[in-house]
């Protein structure tokens, strides 16, 4: 009888087969519950074969959440890049509904890497994504015919776009949050709902409603 010879896996290949074990038992136990033992068991390795790819769990959990950030605001980026329409909304609609997709695919992954940063290296590139994100929302804000930034030579960077954007970032973040434990909740309607709190907002303040000052 004969058998087949395992095929030896490439460092690539390895590093992305730990890398979906320790996604499933961080998503299963939670990051602090979970040990390199966990991992090894599950990716059906030795727990030395994990250290030779990351130093510890607190990398490894690191270097999960870089990837799945840098795809988050790729696929954001792109979904915004490949809208033709001059409407800076139907930019903004198409970004927002790559970013709530990515969600509703990846939820344990937003659960586990987004919501448990745990350490000041996680945090930072969370810090990183986001901030790519809001300076992309900006110059979509910019851009809108009714937006009067007062730095006309880089509207973008305006304080007060700067400010409309990071609160729409940060609360349709939250609302992510949210949604990741409320699965009943149709993607469309946590869009729908998300657009006419953001963009409608934003017409009224282009259209030169403000809020009065005392």
């Amino acid at each position: 009888m004969t058998t087949t010879p395992r095929k030896r896996l490439t460092a690539d290949q390895r590093r992305a087969a730990i890398q979906g074990s320790a996604m499933e038992v961080f998503a299963e136990r939670g990051y602090h519950a979970s040990s390199i033992d966990d991992i090894a068991r599950a990716a059906g390795i030795s727990k030395a074969l994990i250290y030779e790819h990351f130093a510890s769990k607190q990398a490894l959990h690191a270097d999960l959440l870089e990837a799945q950030a840098s795809e988050l605001f790729k696929r954001v980026s792109d979904a915004v890049a490949a809208v033709e329409a001059e409407s800076s909304a139907a930019r903004l609609k198409a970004g927002m509904e790559a970013f709530f997709r990515f969600v509703e695919e990846r939820r344990d992954a937003w659960r586990v890497l987004f919501r448990e940063t745990v350490d000041p290296e996680s945090a930072a590139a969370l810090d990183r994504v986001g901030a790519q994100i809001t300076s992309l929302v900006a110059g979509l804000i910019a851009e809108d015919p009714g937006a009067k930034p007062r730095d006309q030579a880089h509207p973008a960077a305006d304080p007060g776009i700067q400010v409309l954007a990071q609160m729409l970032v940060g609360s349709i973040q939250s609302v992510a949050n949210w949604w990741a434990d409320h699965t009943e909740v149709r993607r469309e309607l946590v869009l729908e709902t998300a657009m006419e709190f953001a963009w409608l907002g934003l017409d009224r303040v282009g259209q030169g409603e403000h809020w009065p000052v005392e």
